[in-house]
Protein backbone atom coordinates (compact mmCIF):
# COMPACT_ATOMS: atom_id res chain seq x y z
CA UNK A 1 0.00 0.00 0.00
CA UNK A 2 1.45 3.10 -1.28
CA UNK A 3 0.45 5.70 2.00
CA UNK A 4 2.50 3.25 4.02
CA UNK A 5 5.92 4.09 2.33
CA UNK A 6 8.07 6.20 3.36
CA UNK A 7 11.86 6.28 2.41
CA UNK A 8 12.36 4.15 -0.48
CA UNK A 9 11.68 0.59 0.36
CA UNK A 10 10.99 1.29 3.92
CA UNK A 11 7.73 1.44 5.18
CA UNK A 12 6.33 4.40 7.27
CA UNK A 13 6.03 2.72 10.53
CA UNK A 14 3.96 5.60 12.08
CA UNK A 15 1.48 5.69 9.61
CA UNK A 16 1.22 1.42 9.61
CA UNK A 17 0.99 1.55 13.37
CA UNK A 18 -2.25 3.85 13.02
CA UNK A 19 -3.42 1.47 10.16
CA UNK A 20 -2.67 -1.93 12.33
CA UNK A 21 -4.63 -0.36 15.51
CA UNK A 22 -7.95 0.21 13.14
CA UNK A 23 -7.64 -3.29 11.52
CA UNK A 24 -7.58 -4.70 14.80
CA UNK A 25 -10.36 -2.60 16.26
CA UNK A 26 -12.42 -3.96 13.74
CA UNK A 27 -10.94 -7.24 13.87
CA UNK A 28 -11.26 -8.02 17.90
CA UNK A 29 -14.10 -5.66 18.48
CA UNK A 30 -13.71 -2.51 20.86
CA UNK A 31 -13.73 -3.82 24.25
CA UNK A 32 -11.70 -6.47 23.40
CA UNK A 33 -9.03 -3.98 21.87
CA UNK A 34 -9.09 -0.75 25.09
CA UNK A 35 -8.01 -4.00 27.17
CA UNK A 36 -5.55 -5.15 25.40
CA UNK A 37 -4.12 -3.02 22.08
CA UNK A 38 -5.59 0.34 23.08
CA UNK A 39 -2.77 0.76 26.04
CA UNK A 40 0.20 -0.37 23.72
CA UNK A 41 2.72 2.39 21.66
CA UNK A 42 5.06 2.08 18.95
CA UNK A 43 8.39 2.65 20.98
CA UNK A 44 10.69 2.62 18.19
CA UNK A 45 11.70 1.27 14.25
CA UNK A 46 15.29 1.62 14.22
CA UNK A 47 16.13 -0.73 11.47
CA UNK A 48 12.72 -1.76 10.92
CA UNK A 49 13.03 -3.59 13.95
CA UNK A 50 9.72 -2.48 15.99
CA UNK A 51 9.49 -2.12 19.92
CA UNK A 52 5.95 -1.80 20.82
CA UNK A 53 5.58 -0.18 24.35
CA UNK A 54 3.48 -1.16 26.98
CA UNK A 55 3.18 0.49 30.22
CA UNK A 56 2.09 -2.52 32.20
CA UNK A 57 4.32 -5.59 33.04
CA UNK A 58 1.39 -7.94 32.92
CA UNK A 59 -0.19 -6.18 29.58
CA UNK A 60 2.90 -6.67 28.23
CA UNK A 61 3.38 -10.47 28.93
CA UNK A 62 -0.05 -11.30 27.55
CA UNK A 63 -0.04 -9.42 24.80
CA UNK A 64 3.81 -10.88 23.95
CA UNK A 65 1.90 -14.40 24.65
CA UNK A 66 -1.09 -13.82 22.76
CA UNK A 67 -1.24 -11.10 20.42
CA UNK A 68 2.18 -10.51 18.69
CA UNK A 69 1.02 -13.26 15.67
CA UNK A 70 -2.01 -11.79 15.24
CA UNK A 71 0.08 -7.60 15.42
CA UNK A 72 2.29 -9.35 12.68
CA UNK A 73 0.03 -10.26 10.74
CA UNK A 74 -2.27 -7.23 10.65
CA UNK A 75 1.20 -5.75 9.71
CA UNK A 76 1.51 -7.66 6.65
CA UNK A 77 -2.06 -7.47 5.72
CA UNK A 78 -1.24 -3.38 5.52
CA UNK A 79 2.07 -3.80 3.31
CA UNK A 80 4.20 -3.20 6.17
CA UNK A 81 6.49 -6.49 7.00
CA UNK A 82 9.31 -5.91 10.20
CA UNK A 83 12.06 -7.44 10.24
CA UNK A 84 11.25 -8.83 13.86
CA UNK A 85 8.95 -7.27 16.30
CA UNK A 86 8.97 -7.41 20.23
CA UNK A 87 6.71 -6.10 23.18
CA UNK A 88 8.85 -3.76 26.09
CA UNK A 89 7.93 -1.73 28.50
CA UNK A 90 7.06 1.74 27.73
CA UNK A 91 9.54 4.44 28.63
CA UNK A 92 6.43 7.03 29.49
CA UNK A 93 3.07 6.65 29.60
CA UNK A 94 1.59 6.64 26.23
CA UNK A 95 -1.53 8.91 25.36
CA UNK A 96 -4.51 7.78 25.35
CA UNK A 97 -4.44 6.70 21.87
CA UNK A 98 -0.94 5.14 22.25
CA UNK A 99 -0.40 6.22 18.39
CA UNK A 100 2.96 8.32 18.89
CA UNK A 101 6.22 6.99 17.84
CA UNK A 102 8.64 7.85 21.02
CA UNK A 103 11.80 8.15 19.10
CA UNK A 104 11.93 12.11 17.52
CA UNK A 105 10.89 11.33 13.86
CA UNK A 106 13.34 12.01 11.50
CA UNK A 107 12.83 15.53 9.74
CA UNK A 108 11.92 14.39 6.53
CA UNK A 109 8.71 12.31 7.98
CA UNK A 110 5.93 13.91 7.18
CA UNK A 111 3.92 15.23 10.14
CA UNK A 112 0.78 14.09 9.18
CA UNK A 113 1.77 10.91 8.63
CA UNK A 114 1.69 10.44 12.74
CA UNK A 115 -1.12 10.48 14.61
CA UNK A 116 -2.05 12.13 17.72
CA UNK A 117 -5.09 11.75 20.19
CA UNK A 118 -5.40 13.88 22.79
CA UNK A 119 -5.42 12.94 25.94
CA UNK A 120 -9.55 12.45 27.42
CA UNK A 121 -10.34 13.69 31.31
CA UNK A 122 -11.92 12.53 33.86
CA UNK A 123 -12.89 8.76 32.32
CA UNK A 124 -11.26 6.98 35.00
CA UNK A 125 -9.23 5.21 32.69
CA UNK A 126 -6.19 4.64 34.74
CA UNK A 127 -8.34 3.01 37.19
CA UNK A 128 -10.18 0.89 34.48
CA UNK A 129 -6.87 0.18 32.54
CA UNK A 130 -5.64 -1.96 35.56
CA UNK A 131 -8.19 -4.71 34.70
CA UNK A 132 -9.12 -7.79 36.12
CA UNK A 133 -6.15 -9.69 35.54
CA UNK A 134 -3.45 -8.56 38.08
CA UNK A 135 -3.59 -11.47 40.66
CA UNK A 136 0.03 -13.37 40.79
CA UNK A 137 0.14 -16.64 41.64
CA UNK A 138 1.81 -18.74 43.93
CA UNK A 139 4.84 -20.69 42.64
CA UNK A 140 4.53 -22.98 46.03
CA UNK A 141 1.39 -23.68 46.30
CA UNK A 142 0.60 -26.49 43.44
CA UNK A 143 -0.80 -29.60 43.94
CA UNK A 144 2.41 -32.17 44.67
CA UNK A 145 2.95 -29.45 48.10
CA UNK A 146 -0.88 -30.20 49.09
CA UNK A 147 -0.98 -32.18 52.11
CA UNK A 148 -3.88 -34.49 51.74
CA UNK A 149 -5.67 -36.57 54.19
CA UNK A 150 -9.22 -38.39 54.76
CA UNK A 151 -10.85 -35.29 55.59
CA UNK A 152 -9.40 -33.70 51.95
CA UNK A 153 -8.22 -36.33 49.65
CA UNK A 154 -11.12 -36.58 47.23
CA UNK A 155 -10.91 -32.32 47.27
CA UNK A 156 -7.26 -32.60 46.41
CA UNK A 157 -8.14 -35.49 43.87
CA UNK A 158 -11.27 -33.68 42.35
CA UNK A 159 -9.18 -30.40 42.04
CA UNK A 160 -6.34 -32.03 39.79
CA UNK A 161 -8.40 -34.02 37.89
CA UNK A 162 -11.06 -31.05 36.62
CA UNK A 163 -7.47 -28.79 36.31
CA UNK A 164 -6.06 -31.54 34.01
CA UNK A 165 -9.04 -32.21 31.89
CA UNK A 166 -10.02 -35.55 32.75
CA UNK A 167 -13.53 -34.23 33.73
CA UNK A 168 -14.25 -32.63 30.85
CA UNK A 169 -17.74 -32.87 30.89
CA UNK A 170 -18.43 -31.06 34.34
CA UNK A 171 -18.36 -27.22 33.75
CA UNK A 172 -18.26 -26.01 37.46
CA UNK A 173 -16.21 -27.19 40.53
CA UNK A 174 -17.66 -25.77 43.64
CA UNK A 175 -14.87 -26.33 46.53
CA UNK A 176 -15.82 -25.23 50.45
CA UNK A 177 -14.91 -25.19 53.98
CA UNK A 178 -13.49 -23.63 56.73
CA UNK A 179 -10.97 -20.75 57.15
CA UNK A 180 -8.03 -22.58 56.30
CA UNK A 181 -8.57 -25.87 55.20
CA UNK A 182 -6.60 -25.65 51.89
CA UNK A 183 -9.17 -23.82 49.45
CA UNK A 184 -6.97 -21.08 47.95
CA UNK A 185 -4.21 -23.58 47.65
CA UNK A 186 -6.07 -25.95 45.41
CA UNK A 187 -7.55 -23.09 43.75
CA UNK A 188 -4.07 -21.55 43.27
CA UNK A 189 -2.75 -25.23 42.37
CA UNK A 190 -5.34 -25.15 39.60
CA UNK A 191 -4.82 -22.43 38.17
CA UNK A 192 -0.97 -23.39 37.96
CA UNK A 193 -2.04 -26.28 36.26
CA UNK A 194 -4.79 -24.55 33.63
CA UNK A 195 -2.05 -21.92 32.89
CA UNK A 196 0.70 -24.56 32.10
CA UNK A 197 -1.68 -26.76 29.56
CA UNK A 198 -2.22 -23.25 27.88
CA UNK A 199 -5.58 -22.20 29.10
CA UNK A 200 -5.98 -18.14 29.61
CA UNK A 201 -6.98 -18.29 33.41
CA UNK A 202 -8.62 -15.51 35.65
CA UNK A 203 -8.10 -16.07 39.12
CA UNK A 204 -10.16 -13.52 41.46
CA UNK A 205 -11.07 -13.10 44.79
CA UNK A 206 -14.96 -12.76 44.89
CA UNK A 207 -14.13 -9.19 46.41
CA UNK A 208 -12.74 -8.18 42.70
CA UNK A 209 -15.38 -9.33 41.21
CA UNK A 210 -17.52 -7.58 43.07
CA UNK A 211 -15.35 -4.04 43.08
CA UNK A 212 -14.31 -4.47 38.74
CA UNK A 213 -18.57 -4.94 37.96
CA UNK A 214 -19.79 -2.18 40.40
CA UNK A 215 -17.13 0.44 39.05
CA UNK A 216 -18.19 -0.75 35.49
CA UNK A 217 -21.79 -0.42 36.76
CA UNK A 218 -21.30 3.40 37.51
CA UNK A 219 -19.23 4.38 34.72
CA UNK A 220 -22.04 3.02 32.51
CA UNK A 221 -19.17 0.54 30.93
CA UNK A 222 -20.62 -2.96 32.14
CA UNK A 223 -20.30 -4.81 28.19
CA UNK A 224 -15.92 -4.22 28.51
CA UNK A 225 -15.98 -5.49 31.61
CA UNK A 226 -18.20 -8.59 30.57
CA UNK A 227 -15.94 -8.69 27.39
CA UNK A 228 -12.89 -8.69 29.27
CA UNK A 229 -14.00 -11.01 31.62
CA UNK A 230 -15.18 -13.61 29.25
CA UNK A 231 -11.51 -13.58 26.90
CA UNK A 232 -10.89 -16.28 29.73
CA UNK A 233 -11.00 -20.12 29.20
CA UNK A 234 -10.94 -21.09 32.70
CA UNK A 235 -12.87 -18.61 35.52
CA UNK A 236 -11.63 -19.27 39.18
CA UNK A 237 -13.53 -17.27 42.11
CA UNK A 238 -12.47 -17.17 45.66
CA UNK A 239 -14.65 -16.42 48.86
CA UNK A 240 -17.73 -16.28 47.02
CA UNK A 241 -19.64 -15.51 50.19
CA UNK A 242 -18.65 -12.39 49.64
CA UNK A 243 -20.20 -11.65 46.46
CA UNK A 244 -23.58 -12.44 48.30
CA UNK A 245 -23.96 -8.23 49.61
CA UNK A 246 -24.99 -7.37 46.37
CA UNK A 247 -27.89 -8.56 44.49
CA UNK A 248 -26.73 -6.79 41.26
CA UNK A 249 -23.36 -8.47 41.63
CA UNK A 250 -24.83 -12.25 42.17
CA UNK A 251 -26.99 -11.39 38.81
CA UNK A 252 -24.10 -10.94 36.78
CA UNK A 253 -22.06 -13.61 38.36
CA UNK A 254 -24.72 -16.28 37.32
CA UNK A 255 -25.21 -14.41 33.93
CA UNK A 256 -21.41 -15.02 34.17
CA UNK A 257 -21.47 -18.53 34.95
CA UNK A 258 -23.88 -19.59 32.21
CA UNK A 259 -22.06 -18.14 29.37
CA UNK A 260 -18.70 -20.23 30.43
CA UNK A 261 -21.21 -23.06 30.28
CA UNK A 262 -22.43 -22.40 27.26
CA UNK A 263 -19.09 -22.02 25.96
CA UNK A 264 -17.61 -25.45 26.89
CA UNK A 265 -15.65 -23.09 29.35
CA UNK A 266 -14.39 -24.25 33.07
CA UNK A 267 -15.23 -22.48 36.25
CA UNK A 268 -13.86 -23.52 39.73
CA UNK A 269 -15.44 -22.02 42.69
CA UNK A 270 -14.51 -21.62 46.29
CA UNK A 271 -16.66 -20.83 49.32
CA UNK A 272 -16.78 -21.37 53.13
CA UNK A 273 -19.95 -23.18 53.31
CA UNK A 274 -21.79 -25.07 50.87
CA UNK A 275 -24.18 -23.64 48.60
CA UNK A 276 -27.31 -23.93 50.17
CA UNK A 277 -25.98 -22.09 53.30
CA UNK A 278 -25.04 -18.94 51.02
CA UNK A 279 -26.92 -16.33 51.87
CA UNK A 280 -28.00 -13.54 49.92
CA UNK A 281 -28.05 -15.83 46.50
CA UNK A 282 -31.43 -17.07 44.61
CA UNK A 283 -32.73 -20.40 44.19
CA UNK A 284 -31.29 -19.79 40.59
CA UNK A 285 -27.72 -18.91 41.55
CA UNK A 286 -27.68 -22.19 44.03
CA UNK A 287 -29.13 -24.66 41.46
CA UNK A 288 -26.13 -23.88 39.27
CA UNK A 289 -23.46 -24.26 41.96
CA UNK A 290 -25.41 -27.25 43.29
CA UNK A 291 -25.26 -28.87 40.03
CA UNK A 292 -21.39 -28.61 39.44
CA UNK A 293 -19.21 -31.00 41.01
CA UNK A 294 -19.69 -29.71 44.77
CA UNK A 295 -17.26 -30.65 47.33
CA UNK A 296 -16.46 -30.16 51.08
CA UNK A 297 -13.15 -29.71 52.87
CA UNK A 298 -13.06 -31.02 56.97
CA UNK A 299 -10.83 -30.91 59.50
CA UNK A 300 -7.82 -32.96 58.59
CA UNK A 301 -6.83 -35.55 61.37
CA UNK A 302 -3.80 -35.71 63.74
CA UNK A 303 -1.93 -37.96 61.62
CA UNK A 304 -2.61 -35.33 58.72
CA UNK A 305 -1.87 -32.35 60.73
CA UNK A 306 1.76 -33.94 61.56
CA UNK A 307 1.98 -34.52 58.20
CA UNK A 308 1.36 -30.96 57.27
CA UNK A 309 3.84 -29.27 59.81
CA UNK A 310 6.65 -31.88 59.22
CA UNK A 311 5.92 -30.78 55.68
CA UNK A 312 6.55 -27.19 56.82
CA UNK A 313 10.11 -28.30 58.86
CA UNK A 314 11.31 -29.87 55.75
CA UNK A 315 10.54 -26.40 53.21
CA UNK A 316 12.39 -24.33 56.74
CA UNK A 317 15.24 -26.35 57.06
CA UNK A 318 15.71 -26.08 53.13
CA UNK A 319 16.33 -22.33 53.73
CA UNK A 320 17.71 -22.38 57.26
CA UNK A 321 19.37 -25.44 57.96
CA UNK A 322 20.61 -24.61 61.27
CA UNK A 323 16.57 -24.29 62.71
CA UNK A 324 15.59 -28.03 63.12
CA UNK A 325 12.45 -28.32 65.49
CA UNK A 326 12.88 -31.56 67.73
CA UNK A 327 9.77 -34.37 66.53
CA UNK A 328 8.60 -33.75 69.92
CA UNK A 329 7.34 -30.28 69.38
CA UNK A 330 5.99 -30.79 66.28
CA UNK A 331 3.70 -33.60 67.54
CA UNK A 332 2.65 -31.27 70.26
CA UNK A 333 1.61 -28.59 67.62
CA UNK A 334 -0.12 -31.35 65.37
CA UNK A 335 -2.29 -32.22 68.80
CA UNK A 336 -3.69 -29.06 68.58
CA UNK A 337 -7.21 -30.40 67.15
CA UNK A 338 -9.16 -27.38 66.64
CA UNK A 339 -6.37 -25.91 64.52
CA UNK A 340 -7.09 -25.45 60.70
CA UNK A 341 -3.77 -26.02 58.74
CA UNK A 342 -2.89 -22.31 58.44
CA UNK A 343 -3.24 -22.24 62.27
CA UNK A 344 -0.90 -25.06 62.26
CA UNK A 345 1.42 -23.30 60.00
CA UNK A 346 0.98 -20.14 61.91
CA UNK A 347 2.57 -21.68 65.50
CA UNK A 348 5.41 -23.43 63.41
CA UNK A 349 6.39 -19.92 62.21
CA UNK A 350 6.24 -19.32 65.11
CA UNK A 351 8.56 -20.99 66.56
CA UNK A 352 10.60 -21.94 64.05
CA UNK A 353 11.51 -17.78 63.73
CA UNK A 354 11.84 -17.95 67.35
CA UNK A 355 14.47 -20.24 67.33
CA UNK A 356 16.15 -18.50 64.41
CA UNK A 357 16.30 -15.10 66.12
CA UNK A 358 17.24 -16.70 70.03
CA UNK A 359 19.80 -19.35 68.22
CA UNK A 360 18.02 -21.42 71.34
CA UNK A 361 17.60 -25.55 70.86
CA UNK A 362 13.22 -25.49 71.02
CA UNK A 363 12.20 -27.92 73.33
CA UNK A 364 8.90 -28.88 74.37
CA UNK A 365 8.98 -26.50 77.64
CA UNK A 366 10.12 -23.49 75.26
CA UNK A 367 7.37 -24.08 72.52
CA UNK A 368 4.60 -23.83 75.74
CA UNK A 369 6.87 -20.87 76.78
CA UNK A 370 7.12 -18.85 73.18
CA UNK A 371 4.29 -19.76 71.77
CA UNK A 372 1.55 -20.44 74.79
CA UNK A 373 0.20 -23.71 73.51
CA UNK A 374 -1.15 -24.61 76.78
CA UNK A 375 -3.57 -22.45 75.74
CA UNK A 376 -6.28 -23.45 73.30
CA UNK A 377 -7.13 -20.72 70.05
CA UNK A 378 -10.05 -19.59 71.81
CA UNK A 379 -9.70 -19.43 75.43
CA UNK A 380 -9.48 -15.36 75.08
CA UNK A 381 -12.99 -15.85 72.95
CA UNK A 382 -16.24 -14.74 75.97
CA UNK A 383 -19.46 -15.97 76.14
CA UNK A 384 -20.80 -12.40 74.82
CA UNK A 385 -18.58 -12.86 71.84
CA UNK A 386 -20.24 -15.88 70.95
CA UNK A 387 -22.99 -15.24 71.40
CA UNK A 388 -23.10 -11.86 69.51
CA UNK A 389 -21.80 -13.95 66.54
CA UNK A 390 -24.05 -16.49 66.55
CA UNK A 391 -27.11 -14.17 67.00
CA UNK A 392 -25.93 -12.42 64.19
CA UNK A 393 -25.10 -15.36 61.78
CA UNK A 394 -28.83 -17.14 62.60
CA UNK A 395 -30.59 -12.98 62.10
CA UNK A 396 -31.17 -12.73 65.76
CA UNK A 397 -30.96 -10.91 68.09
CA UNK A 398 -28.74 -11.59 71.97
CA UNK A 399 -32.20 -11.36 74.09
CA UNK A 400 -33.42 -14.46 72.05
CA UNK A 401 -30.56 -16.37 74.03
CA UNK A 402 -31.60 -14.99 77.52
CA UNK A 403 -35.68 -15.70 76.61
CA UNK A 404 -37.57 -19.07 77.37
CA UNK A 405 -38.81 -18.86 73.59
CA UNK A 406 -38.36 -22.60 72.50
CA UNK A 407 -39.23 -22.13 68.87
CA UNK A 408 -36.96 -24.21 66.26
CA UNK A 409 -35.59 -21.03 65.17
CA UNK A 410 -34.07 -19.85 68.37
CA UNK A 411 -33.71 -22.77 70.12
CA UNK A 412 -31.30 -24.43 67.59
CA UNK A 413 -28.66 -21.30 67.27
CA UNK A 414 -28.92 -21.32 71.65
CA UNK A 415 -27.82 -24.76 71.53
CA UNK A 416 -25.21 -23.78 69.73
CA UNK A 417 -23.74 -20.58 71.05
CA UNK A 418 -23.81 -23.17 74.16
CA UNK A 419 -21.86 -25.72 72.38
CA UNK A 420 -19.21 -23.23 71.44
CA UNK A 421 -18.78 -21.31 74.83
CA UNK A 422 -18.25 -25.04 76.49
CA UNK A 423 -15.65 -25.65 73.29
CA UNK A 424 -13.89 -22.23 73.16
CA UNK A 425 -14.24 -21.38 76.58
CA UNK A 426 -12.91 -22.23 80.13
CA UNK A 427 -16.24 -21.35 82.01
CA UNK A 428 -18.11 -24.01 83.67
CA UNK A 429 -21.46 -25.84 82.92
CA UNK A 430 -23.50 -23.83 85.31
CA UNK A 431 -21.45 -20.34 84.41
CA UNK A 432 -22.88 -21.00 81.02
CA UNK A 433 -26.17 -21.97 82.20
CA UNK A 434 -26.25 -18.56 83.79
CA UNK A 435 -25.26 -16.71 80.97
CA UNK A 436 -27.75 -18.25 78.72
CA UNK A 437 -31.28 -17.17 80.67
CA UNK A 438 -30.53 -18.78 84.26
CA UNK A 439 -30.83 -22.21 82.71
CA UNK A 440 -29.68 -25.09 84.46
CA UNK A 441 -26.73 -27.34 83.88
CA UNK A 442 -28.00 -30.09 82.44
CA UNK A 443 -29.70 -27.84 79.74
CA UNK A 444 -26.57 -27.10 78.41
CA UNK A 445 -25.16 -30.66 78.32
CA UNK A 446 -28.09 -31.46 76.89
CA UNK A 447 -26.91 -28.65 74.11
CA UNK A 448 -23.69 -29.86 73.94
CA UNK A 449 -24.66 -33.54 73.18
CA UNK A 450 -27.30 -32.85 71.03
CA UNK A 451 -24.80 -30.60 68.84
CA UNK A 452 -22.38 -33.10 68.60
CA UNK A 453 -24.56 -35.51 67.24
CA UNK A 454 -25.82 -32.89 64.86
CA UNK A 455 -22.60 -32.52 63.62
CA UNK A 456 -21.76 -35.98 63.36
CA UNK A 457 -24.48 -37.00 60.77
CA UNK A 458 -24.86 -33.67 58.87
CA UNK A 459 -21.67 -31.98 57.04
CA UNK A 460 -23.66 -28.72 56.20
CA UNK A 461 -24.35 -28.19 59.40
CA UNK A 462 -20.99 -29.23 60.52
CA UNK A 463 -20.03 -26.23 57.91
CA UNK A 464 -22.18 -23.52 60.06
CA UNK A 465 -20.43 -24.61 63.43
CA UNK A 466 -16.98 -24.96 62.03
CA UNK A 467 -17.61 -21.35 59.85
CA UNK A 468 -18.77 -20.07 63.53
CA UNK A 469 -15.93 -21.23 65.24
CA UNK A 470 -13.60 -20.22 62.61
CA UNK A 471 -14.79 -16.67 63.08
CA UNK A 472 -14.72 -16.55 66.86
CA UNK A 473 -11.00 -17.79 66.81
CA UNK A 474 -10.39 -14.44 64.12
CA UNK A 475 -10.26 -12.27 67.17
CA UNK A 476 -9.55 -9.32 64.67
CA UNK A 477 -13.35 -10.44 63.12
CA UNK A 478 -15.15 -9.60 66.31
Amino acid sequence: MGHLTGKPNRPDWPAAWVAVRDRLRRELGDPVFEAWIGPLSLESSDRDELKIGATKPFVRNWVANHYVARIERAFRAEGAEPVSLSIVMAATPPSIGGNALRDIPPADMPASNVSYLPPRAGTGEEDSAKGLWTRMLHPQQTFDSFIPGPANEFGHGAARAFAEGQQSDIPLLYIHGGFGFGKTHLLNAAALEFRKRGKRTLFLRAEDFMRHFLGALYRKDTLAFKEELRTAEVLIIDDLQHICRSTATASEFLYTVNAFADLRRRVVIAADRAPQALEGLGADVKSRLAGGLCIGLDKPDRETRLAIVRARATEFTRHKPEVVLPENVLERIADLDDASPRELIGVFTKLATYADLTKKPVTLETAEEAVGLRTSPGAKTSIEDIQRKTAEFYKLDVKDFHSPQRARRVARPRQVAMYLSRKLTSRSLPEIGRRFGGRDHTTVLHACRRIESLIEGDPLFRQEVDFLSQMLQRRGEL
